[in-house]
C-alpha cells in the first residue's frame, strides 16, 4: 500500500546544514525492515462523534496534524515514519476500529511505537485492541487526559463509549481494567458517569485539581499508577485543554487544563520506559482559529516524541 506523503512539506534552511532539519525532512514512509522508531498512523474517522451528537470534522484531523507537525524543528530522537491512514468507510465504525487494531498490531510487532492521530475518541478502542493483542499477558494501564470519562453505555459504539468497551474487553480477557482519567470536568460528566467510573475501579482527577501548583500531587498519583502496571497506553483528548488553547474540538472546554501541565506529565510518561502507544484525538480543523489548535496539538506530539528513547 502506497503512503501519501504529500502533507509533509515545509521550510528548508539549506545554509545551516543537517542541524537545521525539520520533521518533514526526516519522516519516511514506513517500510518493511525499517529500524525501530515512531510510526504515525492516521485514523480518519468521526463517525463516533456523529453518533455521540458532537460536531463532526475530526476525520480531517490526521491530515491537518501532519501539516502542523511538518515544519517543527527536529531534535534527535527515534526515527520517524508515516504508516498511512485508516479510513472509516460507509459509517462502518466497527470495521474501521478493527482495521486500526490490525494496523497498530502490525506496527508494534515490527518494533515501532504507534502514534495515532485521530479522529474522534472512538480511536481509543481500536488502538487498545491492537496494543492488547500485541502485548498478551501484560498489565496495560490507560492514562487518558480528557474532560470526559467516555464510559457511556450505548446501543452502538460512539466517541463516548471507548473506555466502557475497553473495560468489557478486559473482562473478556480475564484482565483488570486499569484506567486513570486526568482533567475530568464535573460540568461535562453526569452523576451516572461518575458512578460508572467508581463501579469499574477507575481513577481520576478533576480539572480543578490539575493546576500548576498541584503538579507535585499529580506526579505522585501518576507515579503510583505507573508502578501498578507493566505498560502504558496514553491517549490525549484535546478537549482537555482550555478552549482558548484548543478551540478545534467537538466540545471545547470552559475551564480545561493548561497545556504546560499536560506537557510536563506527557514528558514524565514518555520517560517512564513503559509507554507502548499514544494518540491525540478529537482535533477538528473545521473549527480551528488561525491554527491555534493545530499548533497546540503539534506541540504535545513533539514533546512526547522528544522524550522517547529505546
Amino acid at each position: 500500500m502506497s503512503i501519501d506523503m504529500s502533507g509533509w512539506s515545509g521550510r528548508i534552511d539549506k545554509g545551516e546544514g543537517d542541524g537545521a532539519r525539520r520533521w518533514h525532512q526526516l519522516v519516511q514512509p514506513l517500510a518493511e525492515g525499517s529500524a525501530p522508531g515512531i510510526a504515525i498512523i492516521g485514523f480518519a474517522c468521526d463517525e463516533g462523534v456523529r453518533r455521540n451528537q458532537g460536531r463532526v470534522g475530526a476525520a480531517g484531523g490526521p491530515r491537518a496534524l501532519r501539516k502542523a507537525l511538518a515544519n517543527l524543528a527536529w531534535h534527535p530522537t527515534l526515527p520517524l515514519y508515516d504508516a498511512g491512514d485508516v479510513v472509516c468507510d460507509a459509517s462502518n465504525l466497527d470495521a474501521a476500529q478493527r482495521k486500526l487494531a490490525l494496523k497498530v498490531q502490525q506496527v508494534v510487532e515490527a518494533g515501532h511505537l504507534p502514534l495515532v492521530l485521530g479522529g474522534g475518541h472512538e480511536t481509543a478502542y481500536g488502538h487498545w485492541l491492537g496494543l492488547a493483542d500485541s502485548h498478551p499477558g501484560k498489565r496495560i494501564g490507560i492514562v487518558n487526559f480528557d474532560a470526559h470519562f467516555d464510559l457511556r453505555h450505548a446501543d452502538e459504539a460512539t466517541s463516548g463509549t471507548p473506555f466502557a468497551q475497553i473495560a468489557a474487553d478486559c473482562a473478556a480477557r480475564g484482565q483488570h481494567f486499569r484506567y486513570l482519567c486526568l482533567g475530568v470536568a464535573e460540568t461535562a460528566n453526569t452523576q451516572a458517569l461518575f458512578d460508572n467510573a467508581r463501579a469499574l475501579g477507575a481513577e481520576w482527577r478533576l480539572d480543578t485539581e490539575m493546576t500548576g501548583w498541584q503538579l507535585a500531587d499529580i506526579r505522585g498519583q501518576l507515579a503510583e499508577f505507573l508502578d501498578s502496571v507493566d505498560a502504558v497506553y496514553l491517549t490525549i483528548d484535546l478537549d482537555v485543554l482550555p478552549a482558548a488553547q484548543m478551540p478545534a474540538v467537538s466540545a471545547p472546554a470552559g475551564y480545561g487544563v493548561d497545556i504546560a501541565v499536560i506537557e510536563t506529565l506527557v514528558g514524565r510518561l514518555a520517560k517512564s520506559g513503559k509507554l507502548i502507544g499514544a494518540d491525540l484525538v478529537e482535533f477538528n480543523p473545521e473549527y480551528d482559529i488561525d491554527s491555534h489548535g493545530a499548533k497546540a496539538a503539534a506541540r504535545l506530539a513533539w514533546s512526547l516524541t522528544r522524550h522517547l528513547r529505546r
